[in-house]
């Protein structure tokens, strides 16, 4: 029910979902962010390498989203939400190539948090549309907004260039109005073609993939136990 027929009715509408899902997933999004790991990165805390290992893990979970956008592309519910100009896999491995040289890849592995990460992603993309809709969300909005925090931090950190080789993975180069394109994006939750049921399960998913995001930080803490 939109505004206007709600006012007729003389009931509350209901609000936007692109609304609904950041709020009903706050409390997920704001403990991946608060994360000790995180903290410690962007607090400046912790060296290079922690840096690099996250940026490895960031590729297996890019891998797994983007290695199906070819086969989604005309699906009616995540083909709207497959737009070339957020394609990240490329540029991480770019980065990787910077921050590792050309053997980059050798003995590179998942952590067990990223590894179930990715396959969920994985899993959604083949049997649940939009589930997969729920994992791009999480992760191309958040790397137009709380990622440019990310890369403040390693160019002024660890000495990258301005929007250089190691943090090409949040440079849009094919997005020249990032709130434009976040409103645009938005809209595309609002108008996502499935009932309320389904939107119900597609903010559950949100929160899975937080939680599944929380994961990795988790571990990759263990590895990097400056606060502990």
């Amino acid at each position: 029910m939109d505004a206007a027929a709600a006012a007729a009715a003389g009931t509350t509408p209901y609000p936007p979902f692109s609304v609904l899902i950041r709020t009903a997933s706050h409390e997920q999004h704001t403990e991946a962010e608060n994360s000790t790991f995180m903290s410690d990165m962007l607090g400046g805390r912790l060296g290079v390498d922690a840096y690099r290992r996250y940026t490895e893990q960031l590729w297996f979970v890019y891998r797994a989203l983007e290695s199906c956008s070819a086969r989604l592309a005309a699906d009616p519910v995540a083909g709207p939400f497959i737009q070339p100009e957020l394609a990240r896999t490329a540029e991480l491995e770019r980065d990787l190539a910077h921050l590792g040289g050309t053997g980059w890849r050798t003995g590179l592995r998942p952590l067990p948090a990223t590894a179930a990460y990715a396959a969920r992603v994985e899993e959604c993309a083949r049997t649940w549309p939009a589930g997969y809709v729920a994992h791009h969300y999480t992760r191309y909005l958040g790397d137009l907004s709380g990622g440019q925090i990310i890369r403040g931090t390693a160019e002024k950190t660890w000495g990258f260039e301005r929007k250089g080789d190691g943090v090409r993975f949040y440079v849009f180069e094919g997005i020249a109005n990032p709130a434009a394109f976040k409103r645009h994006y938005r809209e595309l939750l609002d108008a996502l073609p499935v009932d309320d049921l389904e939107r119900h399960r597609v903010v559950e998913e949100c929160k899975r993939a937080f939680a599944l995001n929380t994961a990795v930080f988790r571990e990759l803490g263990e590895q990097f136990p400056l606060s502990a």
